[in-house]
Order: C-alpha cells, then sequence, then structure tokens
C-alpha cells in the first residue's frame, strides 16, 4: 500500500509530506537545483514505518530547481573532474537557512513531541543538516549526509562535540566530480574525530544515491525504528 503523500507549508517551508505522524520522522533535504519531488520515489521505496518530510529550499533557480543558499560552485561539475573540497567556505545564506530548517523541525516536534528524528541531505542539503546539529539547539537522533562536504570548518570544529555517540551515515561517489571523494572522507573522518557512530558507504559511481547508500539508510532507519520502545521508555522514567 502506498502511503499518503500531501504538500503541506511548515515552518514557512513548502514540504512534501509522505507517511502520518509515527514514532519516526525522517527530514530529506534535497540538493542544489533540486526540489523534494526529486526525493519522493526515494523516499516511498524505502519502505519503512516513518513520516517523511522533504522541504524545499527557499532560493529558486533557472529550470524550476531549489537550493538551501546561492552558490557559484553547487551544481557545477569541477573542472579539474575531482570535485570540491569546500570545507573553508561559509556561504552567505547558511544563517538563514539553517534558521528556516529550524523553524520546520520546531513545528514538527510540537506536533509529535516523541517521534525521534532523522535528519538527512543530498550534497548541499547534508551540509545545512550538519550545520544544524553542530549549531543549533536541538539534536537530531540520527544523520545522513549522503555525497556531501564539510563547510564553515573552523566553527563546525568549536562545537563538534555534539557528535558525541551520534549515529552517522556518510556516504560518497569514488567518482563524484562536483564534491570530492576527498571531501566525502574528510566529512567521514570529521565525524569519527568527534566520536560519533559512523557508517562509512563508500562506493563505485559519482553525484548520486546507489543501491548500496538505499540499504544503508534503510538500515540505519529500521534500527532506530526497533530501539524506539526503549527510547521512549527512558524518556518515561527520566
Amino acid at each position: 500500500m502506498t502511503a499518503p503523500e500531501q504538500i503541506l507549508e511548515i515552518g514557512g517551508l513548502r514540504s512534501t509530506v509522505i507517511g502520518e505522524a509515527r514514532a519516526l520522522t525522517v527530514v530529506l533535504l534535497h540538493g542544489f537545483s533540486m526540489t523534494p519531488a526529486d526525493f519522493a520515489p526515494f523516499a516511498h521505496s524505502l519502505n519503512v514505518p516513518a513520516r517523511f518530510v522533504l522541504p524545499q529550499g527557499p532560493v529558486s533557480l533557472p529550470g524550476g530547481g531549489a537550493a538551501w543558499w546561492e552558490s557559484d560552485r553547487a551544481g557545477r561539475p569541477d573542472p579539474r573532474s575531482i570535485g570540491w573540497d569546500l570545507f573553508d567556505e561559509e556561504p552567505a545564506g547558511l544563517d538563514a537557512a539553517r534558521t528556516m530548517l529550524g523553524d520546520l523541525l520546531s513545528s514538527l516536534r510540537s506536533e509529535a513531541p516523541e517521534s525521534l528524528l532523522v535528519l538527512g541531505g543530498f550534497s548541499q542539503g547534508g551540509m545545512l543538516a550538519m550545520d544544524y546539529a553542530l549549531r543549533s539547539s536541538h539534536q537530531p537522533n540520527a544523520l545522513a549526509l549522503l555525497s556531501s562536504s564539510r563547510i564553515a570548518y573552523r566553527k563546525w570544529l568549536a562545537t563538534r562535540s555534539r557528535l558525541y555517540d551520534l549515529p552517522v551515515l556518510v556516504s560518497h561517489g569514488q567518482t563524484d566530480s562536483y564534491l570530492a571523494f576527498a571531501a566525502g572522507e574528510a566529512l567521514r573522518d570529521f565525524c569519527i574525530g568527534s566520536d560519533a557512530r559512523v557508517t562509512w558507504v563508500p562506493f563505485a559511481g559519482g553525484h548520486e544515491i546507489p543501491l548500496a547508500v538505499w540499504r544503508a539508510l534503510r538500515k540505519q532507519l529500521i534500527s532506530l525504528i526497533n530501539d524506539t520502545p526503549h527510547r521512549l521508555a527512558s524518556h518515561a522514567q527520566s
């Protein structure tokens, strides 16, 4: 049976919502020049008992795509064909995007306060997901960073302790010409060095989400779902 899908305004962001409020909420942030519609078939295919929320970035781009902030590089292959590592960049629209994401997540929390949260994103969306986890007042229960990169690295370093014991899925293609494979490895190493519980999924491919990553994310979600009764019981006793 196909999960119900609807378009809602949540925290000021137009969002595609798949499924109903449950013990697990999965927020997936699209990449540069994408839309929630690009992520919707992927969310349906995971076939797990969770509510998926796919917000659309606030920046409209030519051709109908969207972004979380404007960028001269995002969405463009590296002319050297080895991809970029954006660790030293702090995009001008990052703070605004993080605030908007926070408003959306606050709305979701108020609706289902006991629901666990997995925050994930592809490419630029993964950068925002990590930035939110490190620089906001609320913490997701797990992260999924797909074909992404570090940004605002000096500021991330100052708050890296927030990743302690957090499940983090990191994936990256070995021939990614947009964001370097080395950038994905550095993101993985940053998470490991911050004592997160890292699942690393390298794959033979480019800027994409292949079956191996689908399987790893589904495994992460099922693990959280199975652990939910224990987590809620611990919360009730605290």
